[in-house]
């Protein structure tokens, strides 16, 4: 192997990651509601969102929805959706609220920097529809 093989090897590897960054490939942040409620409909057959909150660090939300509560959460380069059953099993921590799923694979989800107010509010809506 000489020098320009190696060089160009780099070049090459350098050319792709540009190319996956340019594309935002592999990028799972929940950025913001909208993304959020855009998620929540294209993992959840059926699902029609209306309002959403989303943890601070972009890593969980809870999206409101025609028929319930959506839980998301960041799961590797993807995202993972689960409906949620009423009532909300839900806990305050000092980062914000903790929400079970029920499912143990699934896990507890944090909501970061949420708080447990506007985790009622998002319930409390789902009542009066």
């Amino acid at each position: 192997m000489n020098w320009m093989q190696l060089g160009g090897s780099v070049a090459a590897v350098l050319v792709l990651v540009l190319i996956s960054w340019l594309l935002k490939l592999g990028e799972s942040r929940i950025a913001d509601a909208e993304t959020a409620k855009r998620m929540a409909e294209d993992a959840l057959s059926g699902f029609v969102a209306r309002d959403a909150l989303v943890g601070t660090n972009g890593a969980a939300a809870l999206v409101l929805g025609n028929d319930g509560i959506a839980l998301l959460k960041r799961h590797g380069a993807k995202v993972a959706a689960r409906r949620l059953a009423r009532p909300l099993w839900r806990r305050p921590s000092p980062e914000g609220v903790t929400v079970e799923s029920g499912e143990r694979m699934f896990g507890p989800v944090l909501l970061y920097g949420v708080l447990p107010e506007d985790v009622d509010r998002l319930e409390a809506q789902l009542t009066l529809m």
